[in-house]
């Protein structure tokens, strides 16, 4: 549960709603209420799993080839 205290009672509400949506954003809660909006198959979750380390893999390697 993320939460957001008011500074000072003078504060408005427009930054305590942005700093909120910073610490979501951050959090990264909407990313995994996207993911979580329907239900995905174990095989399915494997499958992006492994894609996302390749990916992550050509990456790092594409990275330390400039180099």
């Amino acid at each position: 549960m993320i939460r957001v205290n008011r500074r000072s009672d003078r504060e408005p509400p427009n930054s305590l709603l942005r700093r909120f949506n910073r610490r979501v954003q951050q959090a990264g809660i909407l990313a995994i209420a996207k993911r979580n909006k329907y239900f995905e198959k174990p095989i399915s979750k494997r499958e992006r799993r492994i894609q996302a380390i390749k990916r992550n893999r050509r990456r790092s390697h594409r990275f330390i080839s400039y180099r």
